[in-house]
């Protein structure tokens, strides 16, 4: 963003360094081996905390004595937390910090001059520069940041007005992604409830929950599941469906002539990251020679991991072929898709503890076949399913609408914090 001298400067900026407009405060951790310094009522932000992104309060604390007796410093808000080192994506991530707190030795907390520098304008600042921010990293790509490399950050400075009505606009988008993701939490986890209470209690001839046993007695009936509606029955999924396993039988696996064709090739991974929805996509594709060792099963199918990871299940939106580790469901006539793939999600649990404890987990078609499973009729099951896709869908909803915030963010961002987009234009022809 700032890394040549020879950048492009908007009119009315200025060039300067982070050391320049913003006071650096490093952090320190009290000796473990003293109780008392533990505890307290200080509160102590770890690295793993900038990905809060917004810090409101942390969960460590420390006491007064712990404070003395370490490099920790107690800031006030706001300041900008940057992850100086730490695993996975921790290094160069930032957050803004909205309480009073101290912090441990990994952690860095700038805060603005005020006049030349709004915090909240730096937070937004150097989160779109977290690549940078890696990158600057001494050692580097297994570094770490330190004080003196982020006070020699150059950074391109409006005048506080624009920043403020910069932070503005990004502080705006940032509400509307946080608001719309507590949404989507919510409505999962009404879905996850939603989704026992429909296998175990049904919907009855209203397209009502049935009353929970406790309250209706007479509704139920014992089965080798507990209680079910009466008008339910227990079957083996074998009963129910087609239950069969994938293949590719050449070794090795890793032969390019039989990969690189038209024929979709999915694996557990695939499967897992669908979530139990229709599958679309997929990370390989099979030639006409990798199709004659390969199993196809047709669109509709139920796709069932039983290597790794236990019981994660797809439905493909198109005819598709799997190795041993997936296994294919294809529902008889007269049961519900969908119906069957929420039955087998639901006994993931049940699956995946019979899989031997070793290495490499699995399980096989001795396994699923026998698997229990409480059924009511088409209608019901079809009731049943499409209670399930109406919150599905308006989850599915809320994600596309956080995915065009989330870009929308970002196009500003890359625009208003470096110039190519001005907003005090359009900001002077709004309304006061």
């Amino acid at each position: 963003m700032c890394d040549s001298s020879h950048h492009f400067l908007p009119k009315g900026w200025k060039s300067t360094t982070l050391g320049e407009v913003a006071e650096c405060t490093l952090g320190g951790t009290p000796s473990t081996e003293v109780p008392q310094f533990w505890g307290g009522c200080i509160p102590w932000m770890a690295s793993g905390d900038v990905h809060l992104r917004r810090v409101y309060d942390v969960p460590g604390r420390i006491t007064e004595s712990g404070l003395a007796a370490s490099n920790a410093t107690l800031t006030p808000p706001p300041a900008v937390a940057v992850g100086l080192a730490g695993q996975g994506k921790t290094r160069g991530t930032v957050a803004l910090t909205l309480c009073t707190l101290s912090t441990n030795q990994s952690i860095a907390l700038l805060c603005g001059n005020a006049t030349e520098l709004q915090t909240e304008y730096l937070f937004h600042n150097l989160d779109l520069r977290y690549e940078e921010l890696r990158a600057r990293s001494s050692g580097g790509g297994r570094g770490g940041l330190s004080k003196t490399i982020l006070t020699s950050i150059p950074i391109d400075l409006p005048q506080i007005d624009e920043q403020s009505r910069i932070t503005q606009i990004l502080d705006t988008l940032d509400t509307a992604i946080r608001e719309t993701e507590a949404i989507i939490a919510k409505l999962k986890a009404v879905k996850q409830g939603m989704l026992h209470d429909l296998l175990t209690r049904g919907l009855d001839a209203n397209g009502e929950l049935r009353p929970p046993q406790a309250e209706a007695p007479h509704l139920y009936k014992e089965s080798p599941l507990g209680w079910i509606p009466k008008e339910w029955e227990t079957k083996q999924l074998g009963e129910l469906a087609e239950v069969s396993r994938g293949k590719f039988t050449h070794r090795p696996r890793n032969d390019p002539a039989f990969f690189g064709g038209l024929y979709p090739f999915i694996q557990t991974g695939d499967v897992a990251a669908a979530h139990g929805e229709y599958i679309s996509t997929y990370s390989q594709t099979l030639s006409e020679r990798g199709i004659t060792v390969s199993q196809e099963f047709p669109a509709g199918t139920i796709a069932v991991t039983i290597a790794a990871n236990i019981a994660d299940t797809a439905i493909l939106a198109c005819p598709m072929y799997f190795p041993d580790s997936v296994v294919g469901v294809v529902a008889c006539p007269g049961n519900n898709i969908r119906f069957i793939e929420l039955s087998i999600r639901q006994a993931k649990r049940t699956l995946d503890a019979r899989a031997p404890q070793s290495a490499q987990k699995n399980i096989n078609l001795q396994d699923l076949r026998p698997l229990i499973v409480a059924l009511p009729n088409k209608p019901e099951q079809d009731k049943i399913a499409k209670h399930y896709e109406a919150i599905q869908s308006r989850i599915i909803k809320e994600q596309i609408f956080a995915d065009k915030l989330r870009k929308k963010k970002s196009g500003l961002m890359d625009d208003l914090l470096t110039g190519r987009v001005r907003v005090t234009p359009l900001l002077e022809g709004s309304p006061p």
